[in-house]
């Protein structure tokens, strides 16, 4: 009877102004709603999954499951997520709950068994349908700031059967936001050397005149050829200064539809062409994101709808033309943008040649570089265009490019560390090289004989690094040969200041306990309730191990009664 309710209710939906059921999920806070972060906003190398919901500041609220259902995934992680629940739900929708600070008591046990089961803190289970089931208005989880999550909040998503993120607005939730979106900088595109923008024949920034109802304009300009324009806007709610992404951008020529950009549902295996989305090198060299509203090769995000001519206009000689630019939020609050656009062939325009590197990067075959001890493997389609790379080897430092040009897959960097000793050969590691003083930080390396690789999604400055010195432990809230009775967990600082933390475990009388690491506040944190030791005189013994197998023991001794 159930099932046939329910067949019945998708029915009557799909006939009804919305696909999405409004009132089958409750609140999953019994806060008011404040976003800091909204639906596919975007984010580095990704788009937002889900929304970000304000936690007052806080850790430990009640988290609620938003529907009955059943616990189908658990996932503990130092990094991303944190600890993240997954409850499917009998109309096939799953909800998402991140960055928690720990599970409702039942679920702690469940977890806990797993963690103990394989000594490890990072775990993935799949609970089958029957294992852990929940009630409507059951509290799940509490609120938290695990992972990398950067201040207490809860991370919430609705994916649908394929495990596509939806925006959850779509399904009634109530955020106060009655602000239009705002424009703070324009910018005009020529497609190709054809082509102008006020004798320009590069990205050229617009001049943006906001007017007294909230909308904009750019001063006139001349242009000739295909143009593609591009954005960068923000959406702000009521009760929240946050800089939140849009709903909705369109653009239009002459009132004919030309680009859309809808950020309503899209796949995690098509959100890293964000990069191709926005300005990739503006966003590494300024930190701005612009909002292209043309779409280039290789950018298949499902979230485009109605381009024509890939968004780019055409302005011929002699015109007088507009481009408008429609930006939404959710709540339907909206800012327009008027591009007046007039036809004019290019003066003459004198232009130093320019000078290229010789390598050159064909985007839709193998790619491989090799000088001195480096080689560089670039797999078809790394890249979205072909392009001249600069690429060159100095000692052990490899520069290729600069981190400017948006990458599809990673690519392998391998070193060839026969002449070192073996001595140096255990402690070296490949590094990107970052920021002003050109940093080095560590990058997933392994080992072959004598060759050193590393997987990278990004182009830069590369080198060998070597790290001698071993992580360091110190104790937080305890000394050696103390009772600690009265405490409820157990804390040490854990640090390496090169190739970072690989790997630690902790025993108490040689039992393994489990250890939460916040690489965040570098801790480790054991939890009193665990009940591992049964001794009044305790050993407390932890190994923690850096990237290239440097280690640091630790031993103390305590009492508990």
């Amino acid at each position: 009877m159930k099932y046939t309710i329910l067949l019945l209710f998708w029915f009557n939906i799909g006939f009804s102004q919305s696909p999405y059921p409004q009132d089958y999920f409750r609140s999953p806070l019994d806060v008011t709603l404040v976003l800091s972060g909204t639906f596919a906003e975007l984010r580095s190398n990704h788009f937002h999954s889900g929304i970000d919901i304000k936690t007052q500041q806080r850790t430990g609220l009640n988290v609620y499951g938003v529907a009955e259902g059943y616990v189908s995934r658990i996932k503990v992680s130092h990094y991303g997520y944190g600890k993240a629940l997954y409850i499917t739900h009998p109309n096939g929708y799953v909800s998402v709950y991140a960055h928690l600070s720990k599970f409702s008591p039942r679920i702690q046990k469940y977890i806990k068994e797993c963690q103990y089961d394989k000594e490890s803190y990072e775990v993935e289970v799949f609970p089958s349908p029957d294992e852990l089931l929940i009630t409507a208005d059951e509290i799940v989880a509490f609120s938290g700031n695990s992972g990398s999550s950067g201040g207490p909040h809860l991370h919430f998503e609705i994916r649908d059967n394929e495990e596509r993120p939806i925006n959850p607005m779509l399904f009634g939730m109530d955020i106060k936001d009655t602000k239009p979106p705002v424009l703070s900088a324009v910018y005009a595109y020529p497609r190709d050397r054809n082509a102008h923008i006020n004798n320009i024949k590069k990205r050229k920034e617009l001049r943006l005149i906001p007017n007294e109802k909230g909308d904009y304009t750019t001063e006139p300009i001349e242009a000739y050829g295909d143009i593609g324009f591009g954005v960068v806007t923000y959406d702000q709610q009521d009760l929240a200064y946050n800089k939140n992404g849009l709903s909705n951008i369109q653009g239009f020529y002459n009132g004919n539809k030309t680009f859309e950009m809808d950020f309503k549902r899209f796949s995690f295996a098509e959100s890293k062409h964000i990069n191709r989305f926005i300005d990739y090198e503006v966003y590494k060299e300024e930190n701005s994101r612009i909002q292209k509203l043309f779409v280039q090769s290789g950018n298949t995000l499902s979230m485009l709808k109605d381009v024509n001519a890939s968004g780019y206009i055409t302005v011929e000689d002699s015109t007088n033309t507009v481009y408008k630019v429609r930006l939404r939020d959710f709540r339907g609050n909206e800012s327009w943008l008027s591009i007046p656009v007039k036809g004019q062939p290019a003066k003459e325009i004198l232009e130093a040649p320019e000078l290229k590197p010789n390598t050159y990067i064909i985007a839709n075959q193998v790619n491989e570089l090799e000088q001195g001890n480096v080689s560089v493997y670039f797999p078809t389609n790394t890249f979205y265009d072909d392009f001249h790379i600069n690429f060159s080897v100095l000692n052990d430092t490899l520069k290729l490019h600069k981190n400017t040009i948006p990458l599809m897959k990673s690519y392998t960097i391998t070193f060839d560390i026969k002449n070192y000793s073996v001595a140096d050969k255990d402690q070296l590691f490949i590094a990107n090289l970052y920021g002003y003083y050109q940093r080095p930080g560590y990058i997933s390396t392994k080992r072959l004989g004598d060759l050193l690789s590393a997987r990278t999604k990004s182009l830069g400055t590369f080198t060998l690094a070597r790290d001698t010195v071993n992580p360091t432990i110190k104790p937080v809230n305890f000394q050696e040969g103390k009772w600690l009775s009265k405490l409820n967990e157990l804390k040490v600082k854990i640090d390496d200041d090169l190739s970072g933390i690989s790997n630690y475990r902790a025993t108490i009388n040689g039992k393994w306990i489990l250890m939460e690491y916040d690489y965040k506040k570098d801790t480790l944190t054991y939890d009193f309730d665990d009940h591992i030791n049964t001794a009044t005189e305790n050993n407390l013994k932890i190994i923690v191990t850096d990237n290239v197998g440097n280690s640091t023991t630790f031993e103390s001794i305590f009492f508990r009664k």
